[in-house]
C-alpha cells in the first residue's frame, strides 16, 4: 500500500541539519520553532514553547530510549562478500529482529533467504523478508540473544548522508529517555531541555509518559509506517480523559506520541491502557481522535509522517507550515528545527 499527503514540497540540501544544534553554537531548547493554528504562522523559538501553551494541557511525550542500532558487517553473497552496515531496526517477541542492510549509505535489495552477514562475536542469518512486496528488510536470527547489550558494545547511532560526520550516542538521546528501544531517535523531543521541563511545569502544563519503540525511517517515497511496538500506561489514560473532560488540550510529542495514543482509543473515544504492536495509519481518511496538537521536527517531502499531521491539522494548515518555514530556513531532521502544530 501506498500513501500520498496533501502537502508538495521541494526541500533544497542546504536546509539538511548535518550536525547537532550544539555544534553550531546553540543549546537544545533554542531551535527554531514554528507555532502554526489555524491561519496563523508564528515564528520563534523552542525555549518560548510555553508562550504557546495554557496552564491545563498535556504534553505526551515518548520514553524510548536510542538504540546504537548500526553495526558494520560484511555480506556473504553467492558472488563474494560485501561491506555492509546493520541497522537492527525492530524486536521481534520470539527474539528475532527486524533489520535493513545498506551500503554507501543506501538500502540493499539483493538479499536472499539464508544470506550470512559476518558480525563482531557471530553471524547474522536472513530468514525471510518481512514485507511480502519488499526485501528492503529482512526477519534475521541475530548473533546473540542479548542483542541490546550487544549493540552497547559494537553499534553506533544510525545516521543518513546528510549528517556529515558521526555524533555520539548522547546526541541522539532526548531527556525522557527511559527504555531502550528505538532504532533512531524520537527526535520531536529532542529540544526540550530539563530547565525547560521544569519551566513549563511550574506554569502548569501536564507531562505524561507514553512508550512507542521507532523502527529505521528509511521509508521509500509513499511507504506506509510499519508495525511498532508501544505501551499506554494506565496513569496516562485516566489522566488524558482527566485533561480533555476538564477543557485541557492534550498534545503529542512527536508523531510517535500521535501513533501510540490514537491506538488505545476505546469506540467510545476514551482512552484505556494499551500495549503491544501498532498498526495504526492515520491520515485524512483516518483523522485522530484524541489529540488536539502536536509537536514535531521536519518531515521530508512524500513521507508518510506527512499523512499522520495532515491527521491531526489538516492539508492545508501543514501546508502553510512548511511554505513559512521553508521561506524562513529552518532545517530539517533530527537534528533540526521544531513546530507546534494545533488544530
Amino acid at each position: 500500500m501506498r500513501v500520498h499527503p496533501h502537502t508538495r514540497f521541494v526541500l533544497p540540501d542546504s536546509l539538511n541539519a548535518t550536525e547537532p544544534p550544539e555544534a553550531r553554537g546553540l543549546s537544545r531548547d533554542q531551535v527554531k520553532l514554528l507555532v502554526a493554528e489555524g491561519s496563523t504562522v508564528t515564528h520563534t523559538r523552542f525555549d518560548r514553547i510555553g508562550e504557546h501553551l495554557r496552564p491545563g494541557d498535556l504534553l505526551l511525550v515518548n520514553t524510548s530510549g536510542t538504540l546504537p542500532a548500526a553495526v558494520d558487517g560484511s555480506w556473504i553473497t553467492g558472488s563474494g562478500v560485501a561491506p555492509v552496515v546493520v541497522h537492527f531496526s525492530t524486536a521481534l517477541d520470539d527474539g528475532r529482529w527486524v533489520v535493513e542492510l545498506r551500503n554507501g549509505g543506501s538500502p540493499m535489495f539483493g538479499g536472499a533467504t539464508g544470506d550470512r552477514v559476518e558480525l563482531p562475536e557471530g553471524v547474522l542469518t536472513l530468514l525471510s523478508p518481512y514485507q511480502s512486496d519488499s526485501n528492503r528488510l529482512w526477519i534475521a536470527q541475530p548473533p546473540v540473544t542479548d542483542v541490546l547489550g550487544y549493540l552497547q558494545r559494537h553499534g553506533r547511532p544510525i545516521s543518513y548522508k546528510y549528517v556529515g560526520e558521526r555524533w555520539p550516542l548522547a546526541s541522539y538521546q532526548t531527556v525522557f529517555a527511559r527504555e531502550p528501544g528505538s532504532a533512531e531517535m524520537p527526535s520531536a523531543a529532542r529540544p526540550f531541555s530539563f530547565e525547560l521541563v521544569s519551566q513549563l511545569a511550574s506554569q502548569g502544563v501536564l507531562i505524561a509518559p507514553i512508550l512507542l519503540h521507532c523502527g529505521v525511517s528509511s521509508l521509500e517515497s509513499h511507504e506506509p509506517p510499519l508495525p511498532e511496538r508501544y505501551d499506554v500506561p494506565a496513569h496516562t489514560a485516566r489522566l488524558v480523559n482527566w485533561v480533555r473532560a476538564n477543557g485541557g488540550r492534550v498534545i503529542a510529542v512527536g508523531t510517535t506520541a500521535v501513533r501510540a495514543i490514537e491506538s488505545a482509543v476505546a469506540a467510545d473515544g476514551s482512552v484505556t491502557a494499551s500495549h503491544g504492536w501498532t498498526d495504526l495509519v492515520l491520515g485524512p481518511d483516518h483523522p485522530v481522535r484524541v489529540v488536539d496538537g502536536l509537536i514535531t521536527g521536519m518531515h521530508a517531502p512524500e513521507a508518510s509522517h506527512l499523512l499522520l499531521l495532515e491527521s491531526v491539522v489538516g492539508g492545508d494548515t501543514v501546508q502553510r507550515a512548511y511554505d513559512a518555514a521553508l521561506d524562513r530556513g529552518y532545517l530539517w531532521h533530527e537534528f533540526g528545527d521544531s513546530c507546534l502544530l494545533m488544530r
